[in-house]
């Protein structure tokens, strides 16, 4: 245990050197006081006002930056240290594998949540300020939506970066990994429902195994419970699950299904040739 600490330890040390971590900071947290300066807690669209309007923004610009962020920085974690020797200087040390790959799971895990909650932290000090009604019921879900997120592509990134072994091959399959999530699933269910060759449960089915789709609906609950905004799927959907089950779906899906990504990484690291 004191070796895995002492591994996350050194790859949160790494990324605080590393300029991705400040602009990825910068981006959450820049974000966040523009948001202040714009007013935005003062504007009211379809009735959401103060922080109610400042987390359905927010929830808006993490679902697109933060999983390419995620992706785009994680995927060089071990590929990087291959290609570059460090993963062999490593384990010339007293280190297991086990030590060092779930070492820079938790300190890449650190690095990339720790950014987005604390611009959160910071739009709520805000709103104290500002005497605004903190809906801490809301805070505390979205907060959880956000940690299931960084797990399920913390995990997909892992598995990726111990399948390929050049670091350039790598960031290309996270880019593609992150556009098939965001847009081409969406596009091809479409197609598939407009010409009716697979029946809509079928497909809704399949839109929920996306992680990202699985995050939108769970935010667009948070505000809207009737999910009015997606249409007639929304029927489908509560009638299915509920509100309730669809909101601990939304939650705990990504972070089992990051969970097996990364158990698949390991497995893969473990059992290939490391070098």
């Amino acid at each position: 245990m004191k070796n895995l600490l002492l591994i996350a330890y050194l790859d949160i040390r790494e990324s605080l050197r590393s300029r991705w971590f400040y602009v990825y900071a910068v981006v959450f947290g820049g974000l966040m006081g523009l948001f202040f300066i714009t007013g935005i807690t003062d504007s009211v669209v379809m009735g959401f006002t103060g922080l109610s309007r400042l987390l359905l923004v927010f929830i808006e610009v993490t679902i697109i930056i933060l999983p390419i962020f995620i992706l785009i920085t994680t995927v060089k974690s071990i590929s990087a240290d291959r290609e570059s020797n460090i993963l062999e200087y490593m384990l010339s040390f007293p280190v297991s594998l086990r030590d060092y790959y779930w070492g820079k799971f938790l300190g890449r895990f650190v690095t990339v949540f720790v950014p987005v909650i604390a611009a959160l932290v910071l739009g709520i000090g805000w709103g104290v300020l500002k005497g605004a009604t903190i809906p801490w019921e809301m805070v505390l879900l979205y907060s959880a939506l956000i940690f299931s997120l960084c797990i399920v592509f913390l995990g997909i990134a892992f598995f990726i970066s111990t399948t390929v072994k050049s670091h350039d091959m790598a960031l290309g399959v996270a880019f593609l990994t992150w556009i098939v999530l965001l847009a081409f699933i969406d596009v091809a269910l479409i197609g598939l429902m407009m010409q009716n060759r697979i029946s809509d449960g079928v497909i809704i089915a399949i839109a929920m195994l996306n992680p990202m789709e699985a995050f939108r609906i769970g935010a667009i609950a948070l505000f809207d419970p009737e999910l009015t905004v997606i249409g007639p799927v929304a029927y489908y959907l509560l009638d299915t699950l509920g509100h309730t089950a669809l909101m601990l779906y939304a939650v705990f899906y990504p972070i089992l299904l990051g969970v097996f990504f990364a158990l698949w990484g390991y497995r893969l690291f473990r059992r290939k040739d490391l070098l």
